[in-house]
């Protein structure tokens, strides 16, 4: 290929302009790019706290789905929310990962049931499975409580049921949890409150 003077300094100016325009981030696919619509612009965003350890740490769930009959709302972004005094916005990699666990197909969604003696567990809903606890606790307390000691001295407590709460809830609901086992005379309690 012949070139003489002008030409090489037509070419390398061209070229030096050029590249002086993409180092500077000038670059026409992204100039001439069809403009996107933004990811959670149609989302109903949701405040919850993480579920993975006792810390509590505020999320924020965008979930797609306008509510109407026979939609299902999905979720399809979790973020950590900037406003909760635990987190400040910021994620484990566990918490990060939260989208993963929601959509799991291992995930359990309903209440199941093995009986005594049984391999297998059995789906129930909701209402079945607080109706069977309430009985179990009853019949239990019933047979266990403990009004007085040996000696007379009035204790009124129950022993042999124990309950752990809501390791990511308030001191608040840890309070009200706490009395309301305490009321049934429930000794054996903890409640994990961090928040």
């Amino acid at each position: 290929m012949d070139m003489n003077r002008r030409q090489f300094f037509r070419v390398s100016s061209a070229g030096l302009v050029g590249s002086s325009l993409v180092a500077l981030g000038f670059s026409p696919a992204t100039a001439l790019a069809e403009t996107r619509n933004f990811k959670l612009a149609r989302t109903t965003e949701t405040r919850n706290t993480c579920t993975y350890c006792s810390v509590g740490c505020g999320i924020i769930m965008y979930s797609l789905g306008d509510r109407a009959k026979n939609v299902t709302a999905n979720i399809v972004h979790i973020e950590g929310d900037p406003d909760h005094p635990v987190n400040r916005g910021t994620l484990c990699p566990k918490g990060a990962g939260l989208l993963d666990f929601v959509h799991s197909k291992n995930r359990l969604k309903f209440p199941e049931i093995r009986e005594p003696g049984a391999t297998e567990w059995k789906r129930v809903g909701w209402d079945d499975a607080l109706e069977r606890l309430t009985k179990l606790m009853k019949a239990d307390r019933d047979a266990n409580f403990q009004a007085s000691t040996a000696d007379g001295k009035v204790v009124n407590r129950w022993l042999t049921t124990g309950m752990l709460c809501a390791s990511a809830s308030s001191n608040e609901s840890g309070y009200l949890t706490h009395k309301a086992m305490r009321s049934m005379g429930l000794l054996v309690f903890d409640n994990q409150a961090r928040v």
